[in-house]
């Protein structure tokens, strides 16, 4: 970036293992590899830091505990961010990124307190929201921005066409020094301890979300264990601020009709929020990655299984497309249950799961995050303190 190492301040929306806080992360760290000093702030009820070491400064932004409805949260959260820069002294960065819509929020509230000046935002996903305090922050933190960053195409065509706003497109990234296939010593341990069987193990990374297609993986699931009785599915994560209890309750109720139990060593296993040294091991021990996503879906945990020779279903539209080809994984039709099913027995396969370990790993070679943050940089010199040209973002 122009005018040598800036210090740049990431906003992301929490210090749990969500896909855009990964993102935050990874490229504080890459940005820092750089030479720059990049620190990555996020609100932390809990007071236990990140889900994951860094090495990159972090910050733990003081929160308050908060319950009620999802917009009752988020207002929580941008507050948790103005108190912590509501002064000169810490807000004393040369550039604003925010990750989220909460820290956007701030960040456009903190612009007209001439606190900042201007920030970068990065748009993971859109969503749409009944709620129109919600639907109104997530324009806002939008609109107001003086950059904008997609980490997928999709993403950016989505703004322009819905929003009449331009974005560049950044990509992901994935550390193969990590995530890597050759075992280790705690992979046994992980499946002993989640009781993990011969069967087939099919790996969804993120919770039961409508976003993430959960209902129709359940269904694709049902099918493929009526032949293979000892396949199992494994879930990890789930953590998000959004309420997704309706859909989770629709999911439980069609593992309840289908006979599916949910339990360790059973045909479903919730693991939860795992630690994050953990993740590789999980990956090594799956058969497939499921990741039909109705919306999104082509973050971090794609490559990541990749990086890990783990055979991918996806779905047969952006932002899948924009970087898989169908030689490097099996893309369906997200809606249809039957086409999800016909892939997970198909990568069960011997000699395609070979094939498809070989292309993945050619796929996350191109994916560095050293590259990634690389494609941040013009974006923040445009709304640098230090560059004139912020006057006229």
């Amino acid at each position: 970036m122009a005018g040598g190492p800036s210090r740049i301040a990431i906003l992301a929306t929490s210090t749990s293992p969500r896909g855009s806080v990964a993102h935050a992360l990874a490229v504080g760290e890459a940005l820092c590899d750089l030479g720059h000093e990049a620190v990555v702030h996020a609100p932390d009820p809990t007071g236990r830091g990140f889900y994951r070491d860094a090495r990159c400064p972090v910050v733990s932004v003081a929160a308050r505990p908060v319950g009620g409805a999802t917009a009752d949260l988020v207002r929580a959260r941008i507050e948790d961010y103005l108190r912590h820069f509501a002064t000169p002294a810490a807000c004393d960065f040369d550039v604003f990124h925010a990750q989220c819509g909460i820290g956007g929020n701030a960040l456009a509230t903190l612009s007209r307190r001439r606190l900042v000046h201007g920030f970068v935002r990065t748009v993971h996903h859109l969503e749409t929201f009944a709620d129109p305090q919600l639907a109104y922050w997530q324009d806002r933190a939008i609109f107001d921005a003086n950059r904008l960053l997609c980490v997928a195409r999709a993403s950016a065509e989505a703004l322009a066409h819905d929003h009449g706003v331009m974005a560049q497109v950044v990509g992901n990234g994935v550390d193969q020094t990590l995530f890597r296939p050759a075992g280790a010593a705690e992979d046994e341990g992980l499946r002993l301890r989640w009781g993990l069987g011969e069967g087939p193990v099919v790996l969804c990374v993120g919770g039961f979300e409508e976003r993430r297609n959960s209902l129709a993986v359940i269904e694709a699931f049902r099918r493929l264990r009526t032949e293979q009785p000892q396949a199992q599915l494994l879930v990890v994560g789930g953590g998000s601020i959004l309420d997704h209890a309706g859909y989770q309750a629709r999911c439980r109720a069609a593992l309840d009709r289908a006979s599916l139990g949910v339990g360790i060593g059973r045909a479903v296993i919730q693991a939860g929020i795992v630690p994050q040294a953990e993740m590789p091991a999980i990956y090594r021990l799956a058969d497939v990655l499921a990741a039909p996503a109705l919306r999104g879906g082509f973050g971090p945990s794609v490559l990541e299984a990749m990086a890990c020779g783990i055979p991918v279903v996806g779905a047969a539209r952006p932002p899948f497309t924009e970087s898989l080809a169908a030689r490097d994984a099996h893309l369906v039709d997200p809606e249809d249950a039957e086409a999800i099913a016909q892939a997970f027995r198909a990568v069960l396969d011997p000699a395609e799961r070979v094939r498809l370990a070989e292309a993945g790993r050619r796929v996350a070679s191109l994916h560095g995050w050293a590259a990634c943050a690389s494609r941040h940089l013009s974006a923040y010199a445009a709304c640098s303190r230090r560059d004139p040209a912020t006057a006229e973002a």
